[in-house]
């Protein structure tokens, strides 16, 4: 049995496509600004077309959309419990039971916007590698070394976690699988019985954690590695004509659904 069979969150998937190519910066500042228009303009239509519009992004990259899929299913619980909440909780006109015009409409609405907001991500993940994604992060936060604020250090932190989910979410499944091989049943009881079964599972998976912490500091220092604003870089970030291109694209579309949105034609 796989409990987190293709967990793929924090994964990179090198391809030679011309969104890989793109500047990390570009494609960090593009994934903020989509969804600045997801959470700006909440309509039903303007998230299909915004659907439509990463999913030619998707194709740009030379995804496949089952990799697009397994990035999403982590979070599908969560997209039908805020569709079931929506559904049943939202007042006004009934169509039948306790179901409302509204409640449908609302229960789209947050479907997609969670649905659009990890679609983004995933994207951003998968075509962005790990090393590239810490110097973009580095770029946008220097103007908080004013405050003596470690900003290369910080970025390293939060790519070294998103880099080590799929290895934790890989060693979680091998401990249930350990424990299931004893006889522990994880699918019996209601959901207080199955979060004491799951107790035995957290203490090696935390020893595990500090030990693979220790030995990535001691490879770290192995190799002299210095943090710091003065530390060189093997490849310089540099925009290039497609980067600015896609600025453009992007700005455009947000004209576009500003206007489709204010002048009410959706």
């Amino acid at each position: 049995m796989k409990f987190f069979g293709g967990f793929t969150i924090g994964q990179y998937i090198p391809i030679n496509s011309l969104i890989h190519s793109l500047d990390p910066r570009t494609k960090f500042l593009g994934l903020f600004i989509l969804m600045g228009y997801i959470l700006a303009f909440p309509s039903i239509y303007i998230y299909i077309i915004l659907f439509f519009f990463l999913t030619c992004v998707q194709l740009f990259a030379q995804l496949k959309y089952r990799y697009i899929w397994k990035g999403i299913k982590p979070v599908i619980f969560l997209i039908l419990f805020s569709a079931v909440f929506n559904l049943f909780f939202t007042p006004g006109e009934k169509y039948f039971w306790i179901i409302t015009k509204e409640g449908v409409e609302m229960a789209i609405l947050f479907s997609l916007r969670i649905y659009l907001l990890v679609f983004s991500s995933v994207l951003l993940t998968y075509t962005t590698s790990p090393i590239r994604l810490t110097d973009s992060i580095a770029y946008f936060m220097k103007p908080l070394r004013l405050f003596k604020v470690p900003v290369e250090d910080i970025a390293l932190m939060l790519v070294i976690a998103l880099r080590f989910i799929p290895t934790l979410v890989e060693e979680i499944e091998r401990l249930i699988k350990a424990q299931m091989s004893r006889g522990v049943d994880f699918e019996t009881g209601n959901i207080f019985v199955r979060l004491k079964k799951l107790a035995p599972i957290f203490i090696p998976l935390f020893v595990s954690c500090f030990k693979r912490a220790d030995e990535l500091a001691e490879a770290m220092e192995s190799r002299c590695y210095r943090g710091g604003e003065y530390r060189t870089k093997r490849e310089k970030l540099k925009y290039s004509a497609n980067d600015y291109i896609s600025f453009l694209v992007i700005f455009l579309l947000g004209v576009f659904l500003f206007y489709l949105r204010y002048e009410k034609i959706l």
